[in-house]
C-alpha cells in the first residue's frame, strides 16, 4: 500500500518486493528438498552401515566355520594316517600267516608222503612175512 502512495517509485518497490518474495519461497522449497535430500541420504548411510554390520558378522562367522573344517580335516587326515598304519600291520599279519600256511601245507605233503612209503613199506613188510608161515601145533 505504501508502494501504490509513493507512486513510480513505489511501483519499482513492489516489482522488487514480489521478486524477493517470489525468491524467498523458492529458496524455502529449495531447503525443503534439499532437507527431503539430506533424510534420505542419511536413512541410506544408516541402511548401507547395517549391512557392513551384517557383512561384517557373516565374515566373522564363515572364518569361524572354516577354522572348525580345518580341525575336523586335520582329525580325519590323523585318522586316516593311523588307519593305514593299522592296515599294514594287517597286512604283515597276513603275509606271515600266508607263510606259515604255505609251510603247514608243505609238511602236511611230505607228512603224506612219508605216511604212503611207511604204507608202502608196511605192506611189502606184510608180504615178506607172509612167506613165513608157521606151522599149527
Amino acid at each position: 500500500m505504501e508502494a501504490a502512495r509513493a507512486g513510480e517509485q513505489g511501483r519499482g518497490f513492489a516489482v522488487v518486493a514480489a521478486e524477493v518474495r517470489s525468491l524467498a519461497q523458492r529458496s524455502a522449497e529449495a531447503a525443503r528438498e534439499i532437507k527431503q535430500l539430506i533424510q534420505a541420504s542419511v536413512e541410506t548411510v544408516e541402511n548401507g552401515s547395517t549391512l557392513v554390520d551384517d557383512a561384517g558378522r557373516a565374515m566373522g562367522d564363515i572364518v569361524h566355520k572354516v577354522t572348525q573344517v580345518t580341525e575336523l580335516i586335520a582329525h580325519i587326515s590323523q585318522a586316516s594316517n593311523e588307519q593305514t598304519a593299522g592296515i599294514d600291520q594287517v597286512n604283515t599279519a597276513v603275509t606271515q600267516l600266508d607263510d606259515a600256511t604255505q609251510q603247514n601245507a608243505s609238511l602236511v605233503q611230505q607228512s603224506s608222503e612219508a605216511a604212503a612209503s611207511l604204507q608202502h613199506q608196511a605192506q611189502r613188510l606184510a608180504e615178506a612175512i607172509g612167506v613165513f608161515k608157521t606151522a599149527t601145533v
